[in-house]
């Protein structure tokens, strides 16, 4: 029986993310053991400070309804984390508190993308990018990048793919799935190409911005000539180990910030006021707090790439950011092992999983479709085992 959905909700696809981890934990409860390397989450516990901030506004009564953009004292906290970090001044006015980076990126979508608008994507992008697009009735444009350049765009390619129609471009680094950081310089040269373009603006998603290895990430809103048309997008959820808490913010033109504002409150309204209070200790904690987390990564990080690269027909870069590797495995498309086909990345995805009993993600779900994504926010034993798992499967 088919039933009568909206137009809107059938024309979004499934996460593919959370399609594997759900397929994960199905293989699981039928008895499987499974080793989840698709999910994007640190396998840390919230940190001590933090829970005892949030433990102590339960203590003082904090339990209304919250100011729909935030509290006040955590939008000046974000100021003051945003003038620290990332040398970019805001007015606790230009801030907005939302139920987690996804809906301020979604709010930010909503109140400036139009039916038939462009929204450029460099590839890979998050899953839920194209989504949040095509939820607006926007097109996204996908702009092409490959393991030999570290999956980084190039001016000339922006220019070539900005029309008439762009409207947003989004940007995103530390990047989710691969890793990439875009240098200062890098950076410059791209804003070089959007002064050209003045309707364009710039979302810069920075959600991973602590988790960096060897070079600090650049804002983009830093740029003078494009702070007037950034918006930047923050949250707690990686850095601080808070997914579950669902805290994200953005730093943004006042009147942008004010539609966003107008929006959230015919949706959700004020995010979590326990939540809130934990993330003003958290966004006012010196980043050494939690440094131990970032090292711990990282070690990872170099033991995966490791052994990936002990796998025949893996193509691995170093990933500077995020818990995240992103490996070409092309070379398997068109062969067949252990009596399967694997025509695409979907294919090698699914066959680890069943073979092997590891879950990735299929580079497909981020414009990449020669890649697959594998998290290493995950024990140094089970990434050990999962990657031993797949060479076996391999054969």
């Amino acid at each position: 029986m088919k039933h009568p959905l909206s137009d809107r909700i059938n024309s979004l696809p499934v996460s593919q993310t959370l399609a594997m981890a759900a397929k994960a934990r199905e293989l699981r409860a039928e008895g499987k053991d499974i080793i989840g390397l698709s999910l994007g989450e640190p396998d840390f516990n919230t940190p001590d400070f933090i829970k005892d901030a949030a433990i102590e506004a339960i203590n003082q009564n904090y339990n209304s309804y919250t100011p729909v953009d935030g509290y006040a004292e955590l939008k000046e906290a974000i100021c003051v984390k945003f003038k620290r970090d990332n040398n970019l001044v805001y007015k606790p006015s230009q801030i907005v508190v939302s139920t987690g980076a996804k809906q301020s990126i979604a709010n930010i979508a909503q109140v400036l993308l139009n039916p038939g608008d462009e929204v450029l994507l460099p590839a890979p992008y998050w899953v839920s990018y194209s989504a949040i697009a095509t939820l607006c009735e926007a097109t996204y444009v996908e702009i092409p990048s490959s393991i030999e350049n570290d999956f980084k765009i190039t001016p000339e390619q922006l220019e070539a793919s900005i029309t008439p129609k762009t409207k947003m471009i989004f940007f995103n680094s530390p990047n989710n799935p691969s890793g990439t950081i875009y240098s200062e310089t890098e950076y410059r040269a791209l804003a070089a190409v959007l002064e050209k373009h003045p309707r364009v603006f710039i979302l810069s998603d920075e959600i991973y911005e602590h988790v960096n290895y060897d070079s600090k990430p650049f804002s983009f809103a830093s740029i003078e000539s494009m702070y007037d048309r950034t918006i930047t997008v923050n949250g707690l959820a990686k850095a601080f180990a808070m997914t579950g808490w669902r805290v994200g913010y953005i730093g943004a033109p006042e009147w942008i910030a004010k539609a966003c504002t107008k929006m959230q409150g015919q949706i959700t309204s004020g995010t979590n006021c326990i939540a809130q209070r934990a993330a003003i200790t958290a966004v006012l904690a010196p980043v050494s707090k939690i440094q131990f987390m970032v090292d711990e990564f990282k070690t990872r990080r170099d033991i995966i790439i490791g052994l990936l690269r002990e796998i025949d027909g893996f193509k691995v870069n170093v990933p500077e950011g995020a818990f995240y590797v992103f490996p070409d495995v092309s070379d398997f498309f068109g062969k067949t092992i252990n009596g399967v086909t694997i025509n695409n990345a979907s294919d090698f995805s699914l066959f680890i999983l069943e073979k092997a009993n590891v879950a990735t993600v299929t580079g497909d779900a981020f414009g990449a479709p020669n890649c697959i994504r594998l998290s290493y926010a995950a024990s140094e034993l089970q990434i050990r085992e999962a990657t031993k798992r797949i060479k076996e499967a391999l054969g």
